[in-house]
């Protein structure tokens, strides 16, 4: 196996697993949060705005893992 092909295996698990995490993360996230929000429902306007808060930076390490590989995908160290 090359190292153009190792770098795009690489690539892939970053991007693969990065998505992966960030779907679980937010899924059990507005989980909790409907529980809260249903046993608690005057609490649901300020919960509500750390929720979305919290979802940007899950989609925030995402996206910089999607930058990452796409560095190594374009800018690849590895060719000779």
């Amino acid at each position: 196996m090359t190292n153009v092909a190792m770098v795009a295996l690489a690539c892939g698990l970053i991007i693969g697993l990065g998505a992966l995490g960030a779907c679980i993360g937010i899924a059990l996230m507005g989980g909790k949060y409907l529980e809260a929000s249903a046993r608690q429902p005057e609490l649901m306007e300020k919960l509500q705005g750390k929720m979305l808060l919290l979802a940007g930076l899950i989609d925030a390490a995402f996206i910089i893992g999607v930058g990452i590989a796409m560095f190594f995908a374009t800018a690849n160290p590895f060719k000779g």
